[in-house]
């Protein structure tokens, strides 16, 4: 049995937290020496405070912020936009992973991207066969296909229990972005 491994990690569910777990090993990972990167295939043109963050950090904790916001609530004529920046996206992360310059590559929001049929579950699973035996790839997002979840080497799912958000809280600077 081998010492290490590169993983494949899932966060889904319907619960807040999959892109703040997946950067809290990120955070981890980097503190370790580990080159980090992030690539984010629905959020776009906010300003959110892991941005600052990693721009902090140095040229080996980067995040790419590569799609135009939330699909599900997108216009009926911004689709097109929404499905080329995801395919943007993903050839950034099948040359990244491919390049072998990362130790951790986190594709935040890749499930929605699947869900909203902007990216398939198969080239999800091509991301995968990329990889180098010692890279960790992270999935984050609602609704991860079985098959994503079947070739994952860990899976957490985040459940709602509560949120402020249903008790008329907006989302908070520092919490939610």
């Amino acid at each position: 049995m081998p010492d290490t491994k590169g993983l494949v990690i899932v966060n889904t569910g319907n619960g807040k937290g999959k892109t703040t777990a997946a950067l809290g090993l990120a955070l981890r990972a980097w503190g370790q020496g580990l080159r980090v990167l992030v690539v984010q295939f629905i959020k776009g043109n906010w300003k959110y405070g892991e941005l600052k963050a990693a721009e902090k950090l140095g040229p080996d904790f980067v995040i790419r912020q590569l799609g135009e916001g939330f699909v599900k609530h997108a216009k009926a004529n911004a689709n097109a936009d929404h499905q080329s920046a995801a395919q943007t996206a993903l050839a950034i992360a099948r040359a990244e992973i491919a390049s072998g310059g990362w130790d951790l590559i986190i594709l935040d929001e890749i499930n929605y991207a699947v869900k909203f049929g902007l990216v398939t579950v198969s080239e999800c699973l091509e991301l995968i066969g990329l990889k180098s035996g010692q890279m960790h790839l992270v999935f984050t997002g609602r609704d991860a296909r079985p098959e994503l979840i079947d070739c994952a080497d860990l899976v957490t799912e985040m459940r709602a229990v509560k949120h402020p958000y249903q008790q008329g809280v907006k989302a908070q600077k520092g919490i939610e972005f």
